[in-house]
């Protein structure tokens, strides 16, 4: 799936509403912006995200489970 968009004075862009369906992106949803070479990768930080590094990191899923906590929190506070 490919798309353009067209950055802002204010260095924003739009996601198309297709893109945004597909991987759960609402408004409020936070994106990790990572470099390789000369491209960017947008990832939404959602509970997939979390899932997918679950036992990347040898805290038993712990940490996940906190994150995943304060994200419920978060959106709770949003309403």
């Amino acid at each position: 799936m490919s798309a353009t968009t067209v950055v802002t004075t204010k260095g924003q862009i739009v996601i198309p509403s297709r893109i945004r369906k597909k991987y759960k992106i609402k408004k409020g949803t936070r994106l990790f912006i990572e470099e390789k070479r000369e491209e960017f990768v947008l990832k939404p930080i959602n509970e997939d995200y979390f899932e997918r590094l679950a036992g990347t990191l040898p805290t038993k899923g712990k940490l996940t489970k906190a994150l995943l906590a304060d994200r419920r929190e978060d959106k709770k506070k949003e309403r």
